[in-house]
Protein backbone atom coordinates (compact mmCIF):
# COMPACT_ATOMS: atom_id res chain seq x y z
CA UNK A 1 0.00 0.00 0.00
CA UNK A 2 1.34 3.57 -1.11
CA UNK A 3 1.88 5.87 1.72
CA UNK A 4 0.84 9.25 1.18
CA UNK A 5 0.97 12.37 3.87
CA UNK A 6 -0.32 15.34 4.00
CA UNK A 7 2.00 18.39 6.15
CA UNK A 8 0.60 21.75 6.18
CA UNK A 9 0.21 24.92 8.17
CA UNK A 10 -3.03 26.51 8.44
CA UNK A 11 -3.17 29.78 10.63
CA UNK A 12 -7.29 30.24 9.84
CA UNK A 13 -8.51 26.86 9.21
CA UNK A 14 -8.88 27.55 5.21
CA UNK A 15 -5.84 25.16 4.56
CA UNK A 16 -7.09 22.56 7.20
CA UNK A 17 -10.25 22.57 4.93
CA UNK A 18 -7.98 22.16 2.04
CA UNK A 19 -5.34 19.71 3.62
CA UNK A 20 -8.43 17.57 5.16
CA UNK A 21 -10.34 17.54 1.21
CA UNK A 22 -6.45 16.54 -0.52
CA UNK A 23 -5.87 13.68 2.18
CA UNK A 24 -9.72 12.36 1.68
CA UNK A 25 -8.87 12.02 -2.30
CA UNK A 26 -5.42 10.66 -1.63
CA UNK A 27 -6.34 8.22 1.56
CA UNK A 28 -3.39 10.25 3.43
CA UNK A 29 -2.25 10.95 6.79
CA UNK A 30 -2.57 14.69 8.01
CA UNK A 31 0.41 16.17 9.77
CA UNK A 32 -0.46 19.49 11.00
CA UNK A 33 2.14 21.86 11.37
CA UNK A 34 1.55 23.92 14.78
CA UNK A 35 1.12 27.75 15.52
CA UNK A 36 5.03 27.97 16.51
CA UNK A 37 6.00 26.12 13.31
CA UNK A 38 6.84 22.28 14.81
CA UNK A 39 5.90 19.02 13.78
CA UNK A 40 4.19 16.73 16.50
CA UNK A 41 6.25 13.86 18.22
CA UNK A 42 7.01 11.16 15.39
CA UNK A 43 6.08 13.83 12.62
CA UNK A 44 9.56 13.63 11.11
CA UNK A 45 9.67 9.77 10.97
CA UNK A 46 5.86 9.72 9.51
CA UNK A 47 7.75 11.84 6.47
CA UNK A 48 10.61 9.86 6.10
CA UNK A 49 8.67 6.69 5.65
CA UNK A 50 5.83 8.30 3.57
CA UNK A 51 5.84 7.71 -0.36
CA UNK A 52 4.43 10.93 -1.38
CA UNK A 53 4.07 14.04 0.47
CA UNK A 54 2.26 16.57 -0.15
CA UNK A 55 2.41 20.06 1.39
CA UNK A 56 -0.15 23.28 2.47
CA UNK A 57 0.50 26.77 3.12
CA UNK A 58 -1.83 29.50 3.18
CA UNK A 59 -0.04 32.37 0.84
CA UNK A 60 0.92 35.26 3.14
CA UNK A 61 2.99 37.97 1.76
CA UNK A 62 3.07 36.20 -1.15
CA UNK A 63 5.01 33.07 0.16
CA UNK A 64 4.18 30.55 2.98
CA UNK A 65 3.73 31.00 6.20
CA UNK A 66 6.51 31.75 8.45
CA UNK A 67 5.19 28.29 10.63
CA UNK A 68 5.78 26.18 7.27
CA UNK A 69 9.07 28.00 6.27
CA UNK A 70 10.10 26.89 9.90
CA UNK A 71 9.73 23.61 9.38
CA UNK A 72 11.21 23.48 5.58
CA UNK A 73 14.18 24.94 7.44
CA UNK A 74 13.84 21.91 9.62
CA UNK A 75 14.09 19.60 6.54
CA UNK A 76 17.65 20.29 5.84
CA UNK A 77 18.36 17.39 8.32
CA UNK A 78 16.45 14.92 5.59
CA UNK A 79 18.04 16.67 2.93
CA UNK A 80 21.33 16.18 4.19
CA UNK A 81 21.19 12.43 3.96
CA UNK A 82 18.85 12.85 1.13
CA UNK A 83 16.36 10.71 3.25
CA UNK A 84 13.16 12.22 0.86
CA UNK A 85 14.56 11.02 -2.82
CA UNK A 86 13.08 10.10 -5.17
CA UNK A 87 9.84 10.27 -2.83
CA UNK A 88 6.35 12.19 -4.79
CA UNK A 89 6.15 15.68 -3.81
CA UNK A 90 2.85 18.08 -4.81
CA UNK A 91 1.71 20.91 -3.05
CA UNK A 92 -1.56 23.33 -2.29
CA UNK A 93 -2.45 26.61 -1.05
CA UNK A 94 -5.36 29.15 0.15
CA UNK A 95 -5.17 33.00 0.18
CA UNK A 96 -8.10 35.82 0.37
CA UNK A 97 -7.46 36.83 -3.37
CA UNK A 98 -8.34 35.30 -6.63
CA UNK A 99 -4.39 35.43 -7.48
CA UNK A 100 -3.19 36.54 -4.43
CA UNK A 101 0.31 35.49 -5.55
CA UNK A 102 -0.62 31.75 -5.21
CA UNK A 103 1.59 30.88 -7.36
CA UNK A 104 4.31 31.92 -5.96
CA UNK A 105 3.84 29.72 -2.63
CA UNK A 106 3.68 26.98 -4.92
CA UNK A 107 6.48 27.55 -6.42
CA UNK A 108 8.54 27.79 -3.28
CA UNK A 109 6.67 24.41 -2.31
CA UNK A 110 8.10 23.08 -5.48
CA UNK A 111 12.03 24.00 -4.77
CA UNK A 112 11.74 22.71 -1.74
CA UNK A 113 10.75 19.52 -3.42
CA UNK A 114 13.40 19.65 -6.01
CA UNK A 115 15.74 20.58 -2.93
CA UNK A 116 14.72 16.92 -1.84
CA UNK A 117 15.67 15.61 -4.90
CA UNK A 118 11.90 14.50 -5.19
CA UNK A 119 9.54 14.26 -8.43
CA UNK A 120 6.90 16.50 -8.19
CA UNK A 121 3.07 16.09 -9.79
CA UNK A 122 0.98 18.82 -10.64
CA UNK A 123 -3.04 18.85 -10.39
CA UNK A 124 -3.75 17.60 -14.40
CA UNK A 125 -7.05 18.86 -14.16
CA UNK A 126 -8.49 21.25 -16.49
CA UNK A 127 -9.25 24.74 -15.43
CA UNK A 128 -13.13 26.21 -15.82
CA UNK A 129 -12.47 28.98 -18.36
CA UNK A 130 -15.08 28.85 -20.25
CA UNK A 131 -17.87 31.56 -20.63
CA UNK A 132 -20.41 28.97 -18.89
CA UNK A 133 -17.81 28.68 -15.98
CA UNK A 134 -19.03 29.00 -12.51
CA UNK A 135 -16.97 29.83 -9.27
CA UNK A 136 -18.19 26.58 -7.64
CA UNK A 137 -16.94 24.75 -10.44
CA UNK A 138 -13.93 22.34 -10.36
CA UNK A 139 -10.65 23.95 -10.60
CA UNK A 140 -11.86 27.32 -11.45
CA UNK A 141 -8.81 29.16 -10.24
CA UNK A 142 -6.78 27.70 -13.02
CA UNK A 143 -3.93 26.01 -11.54
CA UNK A 144 -1.55 22.98 -13.38
CA UNK A 145 1.06 23.42 -10.90
CA UNK A 146 -0.80 22.40 -7.41
CA UNK A 147 -4.39 22.59 -5.80
CA UNK A 148 -5.26 26.51 -5.10
CA UNK A 149 -8.33 27.90 -3.74
CA UNK A 150 -9.39 30.97 -2.61
CA UNK A 151 -11.93 31.96 0.41
CA UNK A 152 -12.30 35.75 1.05
CA UNK A 153 -10.79 37.20 3.89
CA UNK A 154 -14.09 38.07 5.87
CA UNK A 155 -15.28 33.71 5.27
CA UNK A 156 -14.89 31.24 7.63
CA UNK A 157 -13.13 28.04 6.95
CA UNK A 158 -16.83 26.78 6.83
CA UNK A 159 -17.67 28.68 4.38
CA UNK A 160 -15.38 27.38 1.55
CA UNK A 161 -16.40 26.34 -1.95
CA UNK A 162 -17.50 22.99 -2.19
CA UNK A 163 -15.65 23.21 -5.76
CA UNK A 164 -12.29 24.62 -4.08
CA UNK A 165 -12.88 21.26 -1.92
CA UNK A 166 -13.49 19.00 -4.88
CA UNK A 167 -10.71 20.48 -6.35
CA UNK A 168 -8.40 19.39 -3.58
CA UNK A 169 -9.68 15.90 -3.61
CA UNK A 170 -9.68 15.37 -7.03
CA UNK A 171 -5.57 16.67 -6.66
CA UNK A 172 -5.07 14.40 -4.13
CA UNK A 173 -6.39 11.19 -5.86
CA UNK A 174 -4.10 11.92 -8.85
CA UNK A 175 -1.25 12.31 -6.60
CA UNK A 176 -2.05 9.07 -4.87
CA UNK A 177 -2.53 7.21 -7.95
CA UNK A 178 1.27 8.81 -9.33
CA UNK A 179 2.60 7.42 -5.92
CA UNK A 180 1.19 4.01 -6.49
CA UNK A 181 2.73 3.74 -10.14
CA UNK A 182 6.18 4.82 -8.67
CA UNK A 183 5.73 2.20 -6.11
CA UNK A 184 4.83 -0.39 -8.12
Amino acid sequence: MTKVVVVYHSGYGHTQRMAQSVAEGAGAELLAIDAEGNLPEGGWDTLTAADAIIMGSPTYMGTVSWQFKKFADASSKQWFSQQWKDKVFAGFTNSATMNGDKLSTLHYLFTLAMQHSGIWVGTGLMPSNSKAAQRNDVNYVGSFSGAMAQSPSDAGANEMLPGDLETAKLFGQRVAATAAKFKA
